[in-house]
């Protein structure tokens, strides 16, 4: 079977949107942007521009991105490209207002996550797989599911607040970081450089 690639490029504008594939009126575009087919259990990479973001499982066979907010409609452009291979994914989203926008990607509730992002606040729900997630600086909320599927974690902070939910340490401060050895058959790698990382079931 041949590698099915998906790579998609928007442009937002004061007075309407372009779309190098087809038109879509502005307010259709804001409920739904990108999506692809992807296998249960793939990787999937994401780059991701500075923001507000939400990844969430789903039971569909599919990445879903969708993106809104009320400078949705400013000046400026939001590049989002979306490529396939087989059980690997990589998501890339730059460019965009600076303020008041959000991204929402869904993608299958089984999915392996790698995640890299400048500065924002992130919520990660109802993922079953690996996560490796790194935030330079903001707010990290990520769902884990249950301690005992993992068989490492390994979670810090290089100054804020470190909460590992399920696992029941907290600490503040500069340097903190939590690691624990089990016998799941997942990882979790989680970073905050300056902020606050959560995990919570």
């Amino acid at each position: 079977m041949k590698p099915a690639v998906v790579s998609f490029c928007m442009f937002f504008l004061i007075t309407g949107f372009g779309f190098a594939e087809k038109t879509v009126a502005p307010p259709e575009l804001t409920k739904e942007s990108v999506e692809a087919d992807f296998p249960s259990g793939g990787l999937i990479r994401m780059h991701i521009r500075s923001g507000e973001l939400r990844i969430v499982g789903s039971d569909e066979s599919k990445i879903r991105v969708h993106y809104s907010g009320k400078n949705v409609y400013k000046s400026g452009d939001v590049k989002v490209s979306l490529k396939t291979t087989g059980s690997a994914a990589e998501l890339k989203v730059d460019g965009g207002p600076r303020n008041d926008f959000q991204i929402e990607v869904r993608v299958p509730r089984n999915s392996n996550l790698y995640l890299r992002m400048p500065f924002g606040e992130v919520v990660i729900d109802r993922l079953v797989g690996d996560k490796d997630v790194e935030l330079h600086a903001g707010e990290l909320t990520l769902g884990i599911g249950q301690p005992e599927d993992y068989f490492r974690v390994d979670t810090s902070v290089y100054t804020g607040d470190l909460d590992t939910g399920p696992f029941g340490v907290e600490k503040g401060g500069l340097f903190r970081s939590f690691e624990e050895r089990g016998n799941g058959k997942y990882r979790l790698h989680a970073h905050v450089g300056a902020g606050e990382l959560t995990l919570r079931k």
